[in-house]
């Protein structure tokens, strides 16, 4: 079966499938399918562009679309559940698994689109991502902390996890003892592996960029004590206690560059952190052992670009958060 899947259908073990949703370039954004005794969960969907790759995984993997019965965005950020909607219109008895506080956007997306608009502009919307579709809310339920769930079989777990959003969890698999992880452990492009496995960056990417909150949430995630991660940009990674410590090390450095040029002008601030945040991936990645003409003829840049750009809009976000609290506590005082 698996010689004859497409090439952006990636099996890896215990039944889960990575799917190249499509968006923005090749190996970017990832989609999940979980296969268990014939029966079909996705994780994360992409926008609705990606929705015509996910119906044709199902077909290449011989399940009919009355086979799925999850549809589980890790957060209601669009480059993982835009698609959710048009996906779930697709799939008569799949019911939409989602964190309690990202649920209303799943049923009236209209703040959540308008909100990415104001951010993107229209022309960019309409591009990337389409209309987004709502899910009717009798199709939608609200994940909790720590709720488990007997799938066929197969034991999942859904865990609260703030840090880079508010209406973020992550889904654990028993079978696999990997957890599903959206963006909460970060991301890992395969370009940048080396003889040393993968490298995992985190990010800190707009609105709800809380530093505290996302090491706490990293540290739930590894006392599972979990043999793989399954992010969504990009596939999974092994070895997850490593690069656990490095995404809290480098966590640490990005609120170090966010304080360090916190007195400047909004627009030198911005460029003084991209200039940092540039460095301090691009050295890391050579403590990694990428191979040097990687970084100086502009791959790493080019794949850097996009989230030292909204990294250094988000540090920007958090920063201002915290001068907001404690100009109040001081008034308080």
């Amino acid at each position: 079966m698996a010689s004859q899947l497409p090439d952006f259908i990636e099996p890896l073990s215990g039944g889960v499938y990575a799917i190249d949703t499509g968006f923005h370039r090749a190996r970017f954004d990832a989609a999940y399918l979980i296969v268990q005794q014939g029966r079909a969960a996705f994780v994360d969907s992409g926008t609705n562009y990606s929705v015509p790759r996910l119906l044709q995984a199902l077909q290449a993997l011989g399940l009919a679309r009355t086979a799925v019965d999850h549809v589980i965005p890790t957060h209601v950020h669009l480059d993982h559940a835009g698609g959710v909607g048009l996906l779930m219109s697709e799939l008569p008895h799949a019911t939409a698994l989602v964190h309690g506080r990202g649920a209303r956007h799943l049923v009236d997306p209209t703040a959540l689109y308008m909100g990415a608009t104001a951010v993107y502009g229209a022309e960019e919307m309409e591009r990337s991502y389409g209309r987004l579709v709502p899910v009717p809310a009798e199709r939608v339920q609200a994940t909790h902390d720590g709720q488990t769930m007997d799938w066929h079989g197969r034991m999942l777990r859904f865990i609260d996890t703030p840090g880079h959003a508010r209406h973020h969890h992550c889904l654990w698999d028993s079978t696999t003892r990997g957890w599903f992880t959206g963006d909460t452990f970060g991301l890992s492009y395969r370009v940048f592996d080396t003889d040393a496995g993968a490298w995992v960056m985190p990010t800190t990417t707009p609105v709800q960029f809380e530093p505290d909150a996302l090491k706490h949430s990293i540290g739930r995630l590894i006392e599972a004590d979990p043999q793989c991660m399954y992010l969504t940009h990009y596939s999974r990674v092994d070895e997850p206690r490593a690069h656990a410590r490095r995404l809290l090390r480098l966590i640490d450095e990005m609120v170090a560059i966010g304080q360090r040029h916190s007195a400047l002008s909004a627009d030198q601030r911005h460029q003084a952190y991209k200039a940092d945040l540039r460095e301090c991936l691009l050295q890391d990645l050579r403590r990694h052992g990428l191979a040097e003409r990687l970084i100086t003829d502009g791959t790493a840049d080019d794949w850097l670009a996009l989230d030292v750009e909204l990294n250094a809009q988000g540090l920007a976000i958090w920063i201002d958060k915290q001068a907001q609290r404690e100009g109040s506590s001081a008034r308080q005082g």
